[in-house]
């Protein structure tokens, strides 16, 4: 075969190649929000002393620290994943220049409210990641491709999640507010973010409840409680969930062509911890890492992990492991029960 026809066919596979990538994909795109659970190694970049970039951190998938606050995957690898899409990288990472296939912009410590996590350096909390993605879709998108028709349609097929608000809930003893008033106050600010980004053309997204942190190591061992969790604690976020759902609600009915969709991470938690062998897991009290604070913190440096991660609930004294971020994940994406009231496959269906 010639020089030029070898050439040719070399670019008619690889054309072939793109359409069959491109087939696979079930959304262009997965842009993530957040905090630690969500985080995919953005806080490797900022000053901040909440950082997961150390041995035994990504132990599991990765074989090494990426900088996710647990052993390995989190909810929004695994949705890449189902979608056909890299996992999405750090925002603040150079890998993230020129990708089109969705960025995370979690942040560990951050919240919703901007003053939320400040105590432990620099984070980038809600604003400073709405800031980023508009800086994007203005700036390498526009770019990229060149119509507002064809941005517009992009954004609006992609998916977008966030996981955030757990932080937030550490600030309410010194606001005295009511916890109605509490929550207000962060749903507020949080309908501010998503508005902004139904105004930059997205149409998709699921937010997460705050899950029962009145179980985690770090709030149950340090407050006096009976039972398994810490009640106050859990009936403070219920609160929370509550408003969030009807303010999701509400949006998707007066932002048009919208669908806001909630993640019932709450009460599947609770029933994770209260029935683990129903989920295949043994352990829902204690980190599998050997954590700082007598198992209420981050992970010890350089100290390996329990041996069987995957039958544990807590990563360390607050994050999940990779397991039970696996069973939340496919929970939304198959369950529109847990995620209401489209499933991510219903939301991609529309």
């Amino acid at each position: 075969m010639g020089e030029s026809n070898s050439f040719s066919l070399i670019l008619i596979c690889m054309c072939f190649l793109q359409v069959i990538v491109g087939d696979d994909q079930l959304a262009p795109a997965l842009y993530a929000f957040g905090d630690s659970l969500l985080d995919s190694g953005n806080n490797n970049y900022l000053p901040t002393w909440a950082k997961a970039n150390y041995y035994p951190y990504g132990s599991t998938s990765f074989r090494f620290p990426t900088g996710r606050f647990s052993d390995g995957k989190n909810v929004a690898d695994f949705v890449a994943e189902f979608l056909g899409l890299p996992l999405p990288p750090p925002a603040m990472s150079p890998e993230s220049s020129g990708t089109v296939t969705g960025l995370n912009y979690a942040s560990g410590s951050c919240g919703i409210l901007p003053a939320t996590g400040g105590i432990l350096g620099k984070c980038l909390n809600l604003d400073d990641q709405i800031n980023k993605f508009q800086s994007l879709v203005e700036g390498e998108l526009t770019h990229h491709f060149g119509s507002k028709k064809d941005l517009l349609n992009y954004l609006s097929k992609s998916i977008v999640i966030f996981n955030i608000g757990s932080n937030d809930m550490g600030a309410y003893p010194l606001s005295g507010s009511t916890p109605q008033q509490f929550a207000q106050i962060l749903l507020d600010h949080l309908s501010e973010a998503l508005k902004r980004l139904y105004g930059l053309g997205v149409r998709k997204v699921v937010v997460f409840e705050v899950g029962p942190l009145g179980c985690t190591p770090g709030v149950a061992k340090m407050t006096p409680h009976f039972g398994l969790c810490s009640e106050s604690t859990n009936q403070f976020i219920s609160v929370y969930n509550t408003q969030l759902d009807a303010t999701l609600k509400d949006l998707t009915s007066t932002l048009q062509g919208s669908s806001f969709v909630i993640a019932r991470y709450f009460s599947l938690g609770l029933d994770i911890i209260k029935n683990p062998s129903k989920y295949g897991l043994t352990d829902t009290r204690n980190p599998c890492c050997e954590a700082l604070g007598d198992g209420t913190s981050s992970c010890i440096p350089m100290v390996p992990g329990c041996k069987d991660v995957a039958k544990h609930f807590f990563w360390d004294g607050v994050h999940q492991t990779e397991a039970v971020y696996k069973i939340e994940s496919d929970q939304c994406i198959h369950n529109s029960s847990f995620c209401s009231p489209l499933s991510i496959q219903g939301l991609v269906e529309l």
